[in-house]
């Protein structure tokens, strides 16, 4: 049988009874180490779980599943991953590759961003489309992100926005000589999300597009969602920019109509509260009666 296991969003404490269960029982585990990460490390894991785990890199899941898979048929395998197992659709590709080779596969279900976000008290059935802010370079600045955004503010919704995640990358010209030279691991903060999007909003007023946002435009930043530490602050886009929340794993929302609860409870983390009405004004928002 292949398990897959999710972790969680905080540390190691927050896997389910179940899944840890599992873990103890299973022949081998592996660590999904690219999609996301725990607030502690691999070794904390471990002496928790009271197993070695097998750290599963990008290449590993999506080029040699067949090494995960190994003598799954006969073995219990558990696979773990931060957060819930189909936060990422390389999970998916995983069991479907167990069921080409006749493995059967169960799934322990976890806590994940896609749901946690709720923490800021914007109500999870007034989200739309989930989209992914990658990190720009000199030569690459896809704004498709921007027009998911778009999309869901002309239907009043508000959007979450994962943040890019490099771990474990190589630099485009080490690729291209064939050096496993590996860049540091990058995290994007809600900082660098904003500067983004402002960007964006620049390029597309200079063309004299209708804009989607502005800098007024109300959001939301996550910082460690779920860790004892965890950091929610509510901001303009501009403001955003000079928030510090501290260590990854950053998260932004980009707000869209609100409910009169759901505006008393971003108050609660309002980087200004004393113009936060004034700031839903400016930025067109509208109530839910």
């Amino acid at each position: 049988m292949l398990y897959l296991i999710g972790l969680g969003l905080g540390d190691a404490r927050d896997i389910t009874v179940k899944g840890l269960e599992i873990v103890r029982s299973c022949s081998r585990v592996y660590l999904e180490a690219y999609t996301s990460l725990l607030t502690v490390g691999k070794e904390v894991l471990e002496e928790f779980y009271g197993r070695e785990l097998i750290i599963a890199e990008r290449e590993m899941v999506e080029q040699e599943a067949d090494e995960i898979l190994k003598d799954a048929a006969d073995n219990d395998i558990a696979f773990l991953v931060v957060g819930d197992p189909f936060g990422a659709t390389t999970h998916s590709d995983l069991i479907l590759r167990a069921v080409k080779a006749g493995i059967q596969y169960h799934v322990v279900h976890n806590a994940s961003i896609l749901n946690a976000v709720g923490c800021c008290g914007l109500q999870l059935y007034n989200f739309g489309e989930t989209v992914s802010i990658v990190f720009w370079t000199q030569t690459w600045k896809p704004e498709s992100f921007y027009d998911k955004i778009k999309r869901n503010r002309q239907t009043g919704v508000h959007t979450l926005c994962l943040l890019d995640i490099k771990v474990k990358e190589q630099s485009l010209e080490n690729l291209m000589r064939g050096k496993k030279i590996f860049e540091p691991p990058r995290f994007m903060s809600v900082n660098q999300a904003a500067e983004q999007l402002l960007e964006i909003i620049e390029n597309r007023r200079d063309k004299g597009e209708e804009l989607a946002l502005t800098e007024e435009t109300l959001c939301v930043g996550l910082a460690r969602v779920g860790s004892k530490n965890q950091k929610i602050a509510v901001a303009t886009l501009q403001q955003m920019v000079k928030e510090d929340l501290g260590d990854p794993l950053h998260s932004l929302i980009i707000t869209g109509h609100m409910h009169p609860m759901e505006i008393e409870m971003l108050k609660l983390f309002a980087v200004d509260s004393s113009s936060f009405n004034q700031l839903i004004t400016l930025d067109g928002s509208t109530y839910y009666s």
